[in-house]
């Protein structure tokens, strides 16, 4: 019977161009909601603010994954139309990865502190190059070309602690001397998965740096407990002792000077990129765990100059974590709400906006990875989703894109976290379970 069944897994798993759900029913409140078993490519969810449990309305579940090999020809579940196709496998950590002006496919491979370069001829999977661009970093995760525009001269890497740049011609596929640090000692414990990108007139860096803890519990206390005046005092959105600088996203120039607090209360804004249509930065936030299944939501916002999003004091507005219960009544009401909602503990980890001719009506829109959930009953994640863009204004809707890395309850064989748009408007996707990245392109 367990034969039968893990053959019918992957025979599902294998189908490229899945017959998809009718898109013209969306999910919405707590219809929205749904888990590993309820995805499919097409499905449409719309989660809004009044469909927010209260918190600890259920028990806070401990539900990691069991990452399992690949199934023998399994793929990930596409919509009709799409055809996916494997670029690589046997990478150690393939996380957030960015396209070059020239087309080349630049992939941080975190845990093995290198960043590589894969050449890709437009219309294929298949790498015609494959090399190391840098090696002895530390833990690298954003990548940026500057200045904006077909011809870069640097190559910028977010470390964990640091970011660093290497000079860049178009089509180097290895990095020339040292690396020049641009900004150095940025905390870099817990939360590690530093984002940068460039603002579109070349002027301003943005840099993400998550939270060093969840959400705050033991700092900035009253030894009688409560808060710490000093704490209490710290203005609109400031962290305090360790915390002081995370949980934010920092502008600085180019070359790391100027540095300020661009946007404070973002418990992880793990992903970050810039909406053509508008110039602002986007990102995607993990937001905080331990207060049950469906609290609080994920989400992905405008990163707003000098707005903050409620870490750690208040969640998805004006809802006050009860683990802060009392301590800023100041600051009810003063967090700005982020622009799209999505299931809690989904991860969502990377955000990129499709510009692409290749895949027809999604101008404009933005797909976001998800790497799933371990902090809820039911799975919930693994996929990647679309989210639906009108005149450069987000609907609040996404749709399941990518599905099939999970194979059980219990089991999973992929973990999507890095986008990027290929020259030939294709989407490339990498997930870190098996270290494999994939390509999707419009069915010929």
């Amino acid at each position: 019977m367990l034969k039968l069944l893990a053959t019918l897994s992957v025979a599902a798993l294998t189908t490229t161009g899945a017959l998809a759900a009718d898109s013209s029913a969306v999910l919405t409140g707590k219809a929205a909601f749904g888990d590993w078993s309820k995805d499919a490519p097409g499905v449409v969810r719309h989660i809004t603010i009044d469909a927010l449990d209260a918190a600890r309305a259920t028990p806070s579940a401990s539900n990691g994954s069991n990452t399992v090999a690949r199934p023998a020809g399994a793929l990930p579940k596409v919509p009709a139309g799409y055809t996916v196709e494997l670029v690589a496998s046997g990478i150690s950590n393939p996380r957030a990865m960015r396209v070059a002006p020239n087309g080349d496919l630049f992939v941080a491979n975190s845990e093995a502190n290198e960043v590589l370069v894969f050449r890709i001829p437009a219309g294929s999977a298949k790498p015609a190059e494959k090399t190391v661009f840098a090696s002895g970093l530390h833990q690298p995760y954003g990548i940026g070309f500057y200045p904006p525009g077909p011809d870069p001269k640097w190559v910028y890497i977010a470390n964990s602690n640091s970011v660093v740049r290497y000079p860049y011609r178009a089509g180097d596929l290895k990095a020339e001397g040292s690396p020049e640090t641009v900004v150095a000692d940025i905390p870099a414990n817990h939360h590690w998965t530093r984002d940068v990108v460039f603002s579109p007139d070349g002027k301003t860096m943005y840099l993400s740096v998550g939270s060093g803890s969840n959400v705050a519990e033991d700092i900035g206390k009253a030894p009688g407990g409560g808060v710490a005046p000093w704490a209490r005092d710290h203005a609109l959105g400031e962290a305090w002792g360790s915390e002081t600088g995370r949980a934010a996203v920092w502008s600085l120039t180019p070359e790391g000077k100027d540095k300020q607090v661009f946007a404070t209360g973002l418990r992880n804004c793990a992903g970050m990129t810039i909406q053509p249509e508008t110039g602002q930065p986007w990102c995607v936030v993990n937001e905080r765990d331990n207060l049950g299944d469906n609290v609080p939501f994920e989400y992905a916002t405008r990163v707003v100059k000098g707005a903050w999003y409620g870490w750690p004091w208040y969640y998805i507005g004006n809802h006050e974590d009860p683990r802060h219960a009392g301590e800023r009544p100041d600051l009810a009401g003063k967090a700005t709400l982020p622009d799209v909602l999505m299931q809690a503990h989904s991860a969502p980890l990377n955000i990129v906006f499709y510009e692409g001719s290749q895949f027809p009506g999604l101008k404009g829109d933005a797909f976001v990875a998800l790497h799933g959930s371990w902090n809820r009953r039911t799975r919930t994640g693994y996929k990647v989703v679309l989210l639906k863009f009108e005149n450069g204004k987000p609907t609040g809707t996404y749709e399941d894109f990518m599905t099939g890395f999970v194979l059980s309850d219990q089991d999973v064989w992929g973990r999507p976290v890095g986008l990027a748009v290929g020259q030939d408007g294709s989407l490339f996707v990498s997930e870190d379970g098996n270290g494999t990245i994939w390509r999707v392109s419009a069915t010929k």
